[in-house]
């Protein structure tokens, strides 16, 4: 009889290191339903905050893939670890604590150099260390664990914490979850040996990174894939900061759409699950098209109206998840692009890093420039039409001998 990870598609010697990616992502979630109408209730400005933040998830996760090529996983993931640490520790000690924006500015944007380097070079490990057969449902667990820790324990541990214990103290909170999740995934985690210099895939210096950073110019299927990328997430982190203040318009409260937010996304997990094998089994290309890009350009619209057609909690909810299992349509993408190319997985996974690393700044960017002109309803709009571009583009992007099809 099959085992569990067998049935499932878990990477059995790397199950510590999914645990230890879902408590360190749990950390790095807890502000996320709250911070936007916070700072906005401060006088300053939540979708510069939040973009500046994006510029350097970017390229924190665009270089992840390829400095773990050079340098060796686990020592990458450490390197983010400790970024992660020196943001958080001066976003809430000095920035928050004395409202000092340009202390938050700089903070916030080292917070943001730091989860990538950790969170998305697990993502090389995994496709360096997981067959071909079943690499759609690992990086399935992937997602589900990355986004699990963000979008529902880190969202409903956050706006409890918020409540009872206070701001500062719950942004404190995220230092522990992540030296937790550092742990798990680099010492407990026995894949590759627990020597911090172990799992290096290869070596040859700032050559080899230049080398990888070309891999869009050499391989033009992969840049195509690393937009797809920042068009899926770009509706989520656009969402962070104006549906909290869209849906306040419609008497909602921060606890109701933290409790929106994370339960909407248990589904998305969930999903990210489900579409990891089907992917396996229907088609990578097929599922991102239909699931993903045409999905969620129905979805994203059915959730942004969903207050204007019945303003009830439990229909604003059921839309929302809608829109979160759509979300998880994209999860083949990081199988389909890693096997466009025989050779530098790791710089093919790094441009799917950047894309959704940019989706971090391209989100906000929107909500920013487009929020005088056009206003909610047109960024809503504007992410559909995003949607129908990305799953054209997806049908383009195929493998030279099919895989996952």
């Amino acid at each position: 009889m099959a085992s569990f990870f067998e049935r499932t598609g878990l990477p059995k010697a790397l199950t510590w290191g999914y645990l230890g990616v879902l408590i360190f992502m749990m950390g790095d979630g807890i502000e996320q339903t709250w911070l936007s109408r916070y700072i906005t209730d401060a006088g300053f400005n939540a979708a510069e905050l939040f973009s500046v933040y994006g510029i350097t998830v970017g390229v924190s996760a665009w270089l992840s893939g390829v400095i773990a090529e050079t340098w060796g996983v686990k020592r990458t993931m450490l390197a983010g670890f400790i970024l992660y640490v020196i943001g958080v520790a001066g976003f809430a000690s000095i920035g928050m604590a004395k409202m000092n924006y340009p202390v938050l500015l700089a903070t916030y944007a080292v917070k943001g150099l730091g989860y990538p380097l950790f969170a998305y070079t697990f993502m090389v490990w995994i496709t360096y260390r997981v067959e071909k057969k079943v690499l759609s449902s690992a990086q399935g667990w992937f997602w589900f664990v990355f986004t699990g820790g963000l979008n529902v324990l880190g969202a409903y541990f956050g706006i409890f914490a918020k409540e009872h214990f206070g701001v500062i103290p719950t942004l404190w909170t995220a230092v522990l979850f992540a030296a937790i999740g550092a742990v798990l995934a680099l010492w407990v985690n026995k894949c590759g040996g627990n020597n911090l210099f172990t799992d290096q895939v290869s070596s040859g210096g700032f050559r080899e990174l230049l080398r990888g950073l070309g891999i869009m110019k050499r391989e033009p299927k992969v840049l195509m894939g690393g937009i797809v990328r920042v068009i899926n997430t770009t509706s989520q982190f656009a969402f962070v900061v104006f549906m909290p203040l869209y849906m306040a318009q419609y008497g909602m409260t921060d606890g109701q759409w933290a409790s929106i937010w994370g339960s909407i996304f248990v589904m998305n997990i969930l999903f990210n699950l489900i579409f990891g094998i089907v992917g396996d089994k229907f088609g990578w290309n097929r599922t991102v098209v239909w699931f993903g890009g045409v999905g969620c350009a129905v979805t994203v619209l059915l959730f942004y109206y969903s207050p204007q057609i019945l303003n009830q909690y439990w229909f604003i909810l059921l839309c929302g998840a809608l829109w979160c299992i759509m979300l998880a349509g994209y999860v083949p993408l990081s199988a389909l692009v890693p096997s466009l190319v025989e050779k530098d997985k790791g710089a093919a996974v790094s441009v799917l890093n950047l894309g959704a690393g940019a989706a971090a700044f391209v989100g906000p960017a929107l909500v920013r420039l487009l929020e005088k002109p056009i206003g909610y309803e047109g960024i809503a709009w504007t992410l559909s039409a995003l949607y129908i571009v990305s799953a054209v583009m997806t049908h383009f992007i195929r493998p030279s001998a099919p895989a996952g099809e």
